[in-house]
């Protein structure tokens, strides 16, 4: 990486700060709606450092700083220690699996003592984007080509196996959404479209007849045969699919049955509606419903939402705190919090793609991969169409370690793209 000393000025001057001020408005509506989800009248301050919103106060200054910390590095390192950033979160994701604190049946925490823990997880997602980045930035190196796949892939599957193996499924699935960084570099469309069947196989399956399932891929087969028959060689790749499909759908069920916990299965049986449980597994996202629609138009008002106030929604400042934005600000205040995600990750796209270097670029595309994907799931997962996860709404959530990751993930490109005038490669 080569730069135009000449072109370089100072980083006030070229950060996007708007992307900065969509950062500033995340934290502080998280720092109020997790005071609003805790609050404590015993400890009614936003800033008492014995309660949560106090300890967000806290990570929310420290963020900050981090981010004037990245902004003031120097590029060119960026990419250089990428491996060993890489290197790093896998040490502390082996450490967490010996010495890690056990919270809610997962050991994911590492005890940094004062009440402060850390998540390795969490900080293994900016590590990945970086190295993703630096190889598929890399001279020679295609998607397309089978072993520059596999490596991305490797790259991508390490930090998922150890985190797995915590067992934190929700983080584990954020990893699956740098498939579009791949789809991005060159990855056919086709491998996005076969993931996206097999996904509507797996669930059609859960909901009829396996049979019922099987009589419909034969008819789509035969009625897209008939209309390209002429192409024999099309018509011999979409019967090859459709036996492939046919096989998966019988394979669904005992899939389902033995590779899922009974847990995992009923979370997603309710979502499916195959089961109603609302007052075991479906109960928190039955009261998660309860509350975000009881908040109407315009919400019932800043600490005035009854769900919220009597805890009947958990992990309300973490996983469920879109319920809180729900219930006290209505679907006013929610359109609000949709459109400045929205607007960040169109804007997180905008800078990926005037990036002159490709690392720069293919790292951008991470960042708005993983946001998108952490916002859909959570929200998702509160208003009751996905199964519970758990996983934290970006800059909003009640966290340190989720917050710090978030910010060194959108710091690092926002310092990328305040010298991109000055990289002629990377």
């Amino acid at each position: 990486m080569s730069y135009n000393n000449n072109q370089q000025r100072s980083f006030f001057l070229n950060v996007d700060w708007l992307t900065v001020f969509l950062f500033l408005s995340l934290c502080v509506i998280g720092w109020f709606n997790i005071h609003a989800a805790v609050f404590d009248e015993n400890n009614p301050s936003i800033i008492d450092t014995d309660t949560r919103y106090g300890k967000q106060f806290i990570y929310i200054i420290v963020a900050i700083v981090l981010g004037i910390i990245i902004l003031l590095l120097e590029s060119r390192f960026i990419s250089a220690l990428a491996p060993a950033f890489y290197v790093a979160t896998v040490l502390l994701l082996l450490l967490v699996l010996l010495v890690g604190h056990n919270v809610g049946g997962n050991q994911a925490w590492i005890d940094m003592g004062g009440g402060f823990r850390l998540q390795p997880s969490e900080f293994a997602k900016f590590a990945t984007c970086l190295l993703l980045a630096r190889y598929l930035s890399a001279t020679n190196v295609k998607v397309t080509d089978p072993k520059s796949f596999l490596i991305a892939g490797a790259i991508i599957l390490l930090p998922m196996v150890l985190i797995k193996l915590q067992p934190d499924d929700g983080s584990t699935l954020v990893f699956c959404s740098l498939i579009f960084v791949l789809y991005r570099e060159g990855l056919s469309p086709y491998f996005l479209i076969v993931v996206g069947l097999l996904i509507t196989l797996f669930i059609t399956s859960l909901l009829f007849n396996s049979w019922y399932v099987v009589a419909a891929i034969i008819a789509v087969t035969v009625a897209l045969a008939l209309v390209i028959k002429r192409n024999r060689a099309l018509v011999f790749k979409i019967i090859i699919g459709a036996a492939i499909s046919i096989a998966f759908v019988f394979g669904v069920k005992p899939l389902y049955e033995h590779a899922l916990k009974p847990h995992q299965r009923k979370r997603i049986d309710v979502v499916l509606g195959i089961t109603k449980d609302n007052k075991g597994v479906g109960y928190n996202q039955n009261q998660a419903k309860i509350a975000i629609g009881s908040g109407g138009a315009w919400g019932k008002g800043y600490l005035q939402g009854t769900q919220t106030k009597y805890a009947f929604v958990p992990e309300q400042s973490t996983d469920f705190i879109f319920c809180t934005i729900g219930e006290e600000w209505g679907f006013a205040g929610s359109v609000v919090v949709l459109g400045l995600y929205l607007f960040l990750l169109l804007r997180i796209i905008m800078i990926a793609e005037r990036q002159r270097a490709p690392f720069s670029r293919i790292y951008g595309y991470g960042v708005a991969s993983i946001i998108f994907f952490h916002v859909l799931i959570n929200i998702a997962m509160a208003i009751g169409v996905m199964p519970v996860i758990g996983i934290p709404l970006p800059f909003i959530s009640y966290g340190g370690s989720s917050l710090l990751s978030f910010t060194m993930l959108l710091f690092i490109l926002l310092k990328l793209d305040s010298n991109r005038m000055g990289v002629i490669y990377a």
